[in-house]
């Protein structure tokens, strides 16, 4: 077998890429993969090699610490791959398909499947509902920053590119077809976007320039995108974005009536999460966890819709206090019950949305790579990426494990 190296988490602040073993047609013990999990068979999947796997600010949680991530854990959910060998129960995939993965892990069979709810499948996870690669409590798949990687339940969970020599064309677009570009059309589909809404969009990193780029998609007149980094409001502003710079002395809401002449929007997206930070402090933006979530609803229109993609957690050891540490956050619902807002939470269903995507992409009907300016990398420089990343750099990194990539731009 050939070799695999692989991202794994080491400790807070560290990733290193080292070999594993090739993966089989099985989860095997490891790195938090619960026992009930370990040893499960897996006929009804594909090994991929990797073409495209990308570094999410989801990992970026796990990586700094803020999660119950165990060292060892073989990181990465956004994959698109080649497959090499199938199981003998696969019917539909084919070795040498080209094929998105979505980083939901789910078997098609249970009530949550089949209700088109594969985000919280109720079988591939002992622990908890859902499961996903390369992340904490999802069940301990391992993940697809890597070489190699196998993926369970290929018939139901594979989107297969019909065209392989044009998917390559396309490959950085239809590589953010993972997650990012359906978690940040999911923020907006479900807070209500549609021709003509203007759509408050909360962080400008990349799920929040994908969000951006779905709104237009969806048909909004306005994407305003709030931050405090004047690098990626730059990136947002290069496919017509309004931005709302967090760093200034005007409110938000102040801000968003400059750009409308109202201040407050049809519809508003958390792009950012647990880890939010308020926007002013003797010492610089200090960490407030449910300041996003209460700034939007202070924005959004009466009877306005909120989409919430953002990661919040159930633990969280490294918050500022108690509360926090269990998912406990200061929310300010009784502003969201008076003005009637309706809220839309949790990970996303990506097969409720990449094949429609996946076509406007191979349609030239959106650029996604370029809004979120895709930056190609080869697998070993995955921890100088995360570091940068860490820093704020305007960039979505995409690693290419076996050179497949080079020479692509976004």
């Amino acid at each position: 077998m050939p070799g695999n190296k692989a991202v794994e988490y080491i400790g807070p602040g560290k990733v290193e890429v080292r070999t594993i073993d090739y993966p089989v047609l099985e989860l095997r013990p490891g790195p938090g993969v619960p026992p009930k999990n370990a040893g499960r068979q897996c006929p009804h999947g594909v090994i991929l090699k990797v073409v495209a796997t990308n570094i999410c600010g989801s990992d970026q949680h796990m990586v700094r610490g803020r999660t119950t991530a165990p060292a060892g854990l073989v990181l990465g959910h956004e994959i698109t791959g080649e497959v090499v060998e199938k199981g003998r129960d696969v019917e539909n995939i084919d070795v040498g398909d080209l094929v998105s993965v979505p980083f939901n892990i789910a078997c098609g069979r249970c009530r949550m499947c089949k209700q088109g709810n594969t985000h919280v499948c109720l079988n591939v996870n002992p622990e908890r509902p859902g499961g996903a690669y390369g992340y904490v409590d999802m069940g301990g798949w391992v993940g697809g920053q890597a070489e190699y990687v196998m993926s369970p339940y290929a018939d139901w969970n594979l989107l297969k590119f019909p065209d392989k020599d044009q998917a390559m064309e396309k490959i950085l677009d239809l590589a953010m077809l993972a997650d990012i570009f359906p978690t940040g059309y999911h923020g907006c589909y479900t807070a209500g976007v549609t021709s003509g809404s203007t759509v408050y969009i909360a962080g400008a990193g990349p799920v929040g320039l994908a969000a951006a780029c779905a709104a237009y998609l969806l048909g909004a007149s306005v994407a305003i995108v709030g931050d405090m980094n004047t690098q990626r409001l730059e990136q947002a502003r290069s496919f017509g974005c309004e931005t709302a710079d967090l760093t200034e002395d005007a409110t938000l809401a102040e801000q968003i009536e400059q750009i409308l002449g109202v201040p407050e929007v049809d519809a508003a997206v958390d792009c950012v999460g647990f880890e939010a930070k308020g926007r002013r402090g003797d010492d610089g933006p200090t960490e407030q966890p449910a300041t996003v979530l209460n700034s939007i609803m202070e924005v959004t229109r009466p009877a306005g819709k909120l989409g919430i993609p953002g990661l919040y957690v159930t633990d969280d050891p490294g918050a500022s206090d108690e509360a926090a540490r269990h998912g406990s956050l200061s929310i300010r619902i009784g502003q969201g019950w008076a003005k009637a807002h309706q809220f839309a939470t949790g990970q996303c269903p990506v097969m409720r949305y990449n094949r429609g995507l996946m076509d406007a992409i191979l349609h030239d009907r959106v650029q996604i790579a370029k809004a979120v300016n895709a930056t190609v990398i080869p697998l070993d420089e995955a921890p100088n990426a995360y570091e940068d990343f860490d820093r704020g750099e305007a960039k979505k990194f995409v690693l290419d494990p076996h050179g497949m990539l080079t020479g692509k731009t976004a």
